[in-house]
C-alpha cells in the first residue's frame, strides 16, 4: 500500500520566528499581502506584531479582520471579494483555526472560482489549481492548520460544519512562533491544547495510521502530556513545547485522518457554537473508552506517554483503562467542561447530532465502526454525566 505525506515547503520555529516574514515575502517575489485575522487579535495587538514588521520593511498589505469563530460560508465569500479587490498576490493567515481556515478557503476559491458557493468544497475537494500562496502564522497551539491539508467551515443555513480536504490548500510557509501565542487567555490555551491532544491520539489510532505517522503522533502525545498543564498556566518553555507538539501532530493527522471525536465535535460547534477544542476535550476520554477494543496495543504507548508505570507489563485491558484515565484526569485538571449540557446541548437534539456525526467525513477514519444509534448513546452518556 502506498502512503502519501504532504507538508509545508518551508517552516520556521522558535521565539521571534515571525521576523523572517518580510524577507520571505521579498525573496519569493510577492508585491502585496492580504492578511486574514480577527478583531480580537487586532485589539490585543497580536496581529500588530506582524503588521509592524511589514510596515518597517515598507511591504504593502491590507487586513481582513472580520473572521468569526467557527467561520461561516459568508465570512469566506466576503474575504474572497475583499482579496480580489485588494490587488494582493499573497495571503498571510494570523490566528487560530478560524482565521487559518478562512484564509485557506479564500485562497482556494480565488484560484478555483467554480467553488465560489463554498459548500462544494466539502470532503475531498476536486480543485485543479493550487491556492493563492499562503503564509500561515498560528496564534494558538492547537489546530496545526498551518501544516494541514484540511479546513472546516460552518454552514449556518443548514446548521452544520463541514470538513474540506485539499492538498492544494497547504500553506507554502509556516511560521510557528510561541511568542504569538503567549497572550492567549488560559481557557483558550486549554481548549487548543486539548484539540492538539485529540489530533495526536486520533491520528495515532485512526485506520489510516502507519509507521511514519505513528512517530509524529506518539511524540506529540508525549510532549503534550508533559507540557499542557504548565503551558496553560503561562510557562514560556512549556508553551514553546506545545507550539511544536501541535505542529508535529498536524504533520501526521493531516495525512492519515482522524475519528469520531472530531465527527461528534463538529455538530456541537455547529449547533451551539461550542469552541472546537472544548468539545474535543469533553469527548476524548469517553470515545477512547468506546474505541479501546479496536486499538490493538496502542493504548499501552499512550499510557506510557502519560507516565503510567508498567504500562507494557500490565494486562492489555488495564493498560487501555490507564490510558483513558490519564486523559480524563488531564481534562479534569485543566478545568475543561466534562458534559455536553455544559456547552448548551439538549437531549432533544441528540438524534440530529448523531446523524450529523455519522455523516461527518472524520467518522470514516475511526478504528471502530459506529452506527447512528451508537452515536446517540455516546451523546446521551455525556448529558449531565461525567465520564472517565
Amino acid at each position: 500500500m502506498a502512503h502519501r505525506m504532504i507538508w509545508n515547503q518551508t517552516a520556521y520555529f522558535g521565539a521571534g520566528a515571525i521576523e523572517v516574514v518580510p524577507g520571505e515575502l521579498a525573496a519569493r517575489g510577492f508585491t502585496k499581502a492580504f492578511l486574514v485575522s480577527d478583531k480580537v487579535l487586532i485589539e490585543t495587538g497580536v496581529t500588530g506584531k506582524v503588521t509592524a514588521l511589514l510596515d518597517a520593511a515598507g511591504f504593502p498589505y491590507e487586513v481582513y479582520d472580520n473572521v468569526l469563530p467557527n467561520p461561516p460560508i459568508e465570512n469566506v465569500q466576503a474575504g474572497v471579494a475583499a482579496f480580489q479587490a485588494s490587488g494582493a498576490d499573497v495571503l498571510i493567515a494570523v490566528g487560530g483555526g478560524s482565521p487559518q481556515d478562512t484564509c485557506k478557503a479564500i485562497g482556494i476559491i480565488v484560484a478555483n472560482p467554480e467553488f465560489a458557493d463554498v459548500r462544494s468544497l466539502e470532503g475531498v475537494a476536486p480543485t485543479t489549481h493550487p491556492s493563492i500562496p499562503i503564509i500561515a502564522i498560528p496564534t494558538t497551539a492547537g489546530t496545526a492548520s498551518e501544516t494541514t491539508i484540511n479546513y472546516v467551515i460552518t454552514d449556518v443555513e443548514n446548521n452544520r460544519k463541514f470538513v474540506c480536504v485539499d492538498p492544494h490548500d497547504i500553506p507554502i510557509l509556516a511560521v510557528v512562533d510561541a511568542e504569538m501565542m503567549a497572550t492567549a487567555p488560559r481557557s483558550l490555551k486549554v481548549a487548543t491544547g486539548l484539540d492538539a491532544l485529540t489530533h495526536a491520539i486520533e491520528g495515532y489510532t485512526t485506520k489510516g495510521a502507519w509507521e511514519l505517522s505513528d512517530l509524529f503522533h506518539l511524540k506529540a502525545i508525549q510532549v503534550i502530556a508533559s507540557s499542557l498543564r504548565a503551558a496553560a498556566d503561562g510557562d514560556a518553555e512549556a508553551m514553546e513545547r506545545m507550539a511544536l507538539a501541535q505542529y508535529v501532530a498536524g504533520m501526521g493527522y493531516s495525512n492519515v485522518g482522524l475519528g469520531i471525536v472530531h465527527a461528534m465535535a463538529h455538530p456541537l460547534g455547529a449547533f451551539y457554537s461550542a469552541p472546537h477544542g472544548v468539545a474535543n476535550g469533553i469527548l476524548l476520554a469517553p470515545v477512547m473508552r468506546f474505541n479501546a477494543p479496536e486499538t490493538g496495543e496502542k493504548y499501552r504507548d499512550i499510557a506510557a506517554a502519560f507516565g503510567v508505570e508498567n504500562a507494557y507489563a500490565m494486562p492489555l485491558d488495564d493498560a487501555r483503562e490507564a490510558a483513558v484515565d490519564a486523559v480524563a484526569q488531564l481534562t479534569r485538571d485543566l478545568g475543561n467542561p466534562l458534559t455536553i449540557d455544559e456547552i448548551g446541548a439538549s437531549a432533544d437534539d441528540v438524534p440530529a447530532l448523531a446523524q450529523a456525526a455519522f455523516d461527518d467525513v472524520c467518522a470514516g477514519g475511526n478504528p471502530r465502526e459506529t452506527t447512528v444509534a451508537q452515536f446517540e448513546t455516546l451523546y446521551r452518556s455525556l448529558l449531565g454525566v461525567t465520564v472517565g
